[in-house]
């Protein structure tokens, strides 16, 4: 992954973790990039940072549980850009 790519996922956690509360139910968007390749010692998509539970449950997952993955992407950039060095 290039460190355009990461910037902009991270450009994106922040926003969605900006917002106080999401402007309507089920509007917190999705880090889907559509890139999806499971790393192996990750256990997250590559594309997304997210795990194939959090994936196959975003859709019944509510604001607040979307939310909290979110805020788990910023750490999860963080090892997997250590991972490649």
């Amino acid at each position: 992954m290039s460190q355009h790519y990461w910037k902009k996922l991270s450009e994106r956690a922040e926003q969605v973790l900006a917002e106080a509360t999401p402007p309507a139910p089920n509007s917190v968007s999705s880090p889907c990039v559509s890139l999806c390749l499971m790393h192996p010692s990750a256990g997250w998509c590559d594309g997304c940072l997210r795990t194939l539970p959090e994936i196959g449950g975003w859709s019944r997952a509510t604001d607040e549980e979307k939310r909290l993955v979110w805020a788990q992407i910023p750490e999860r950039l963080r090892q997997r850009q250590a991972m490649d060095r």
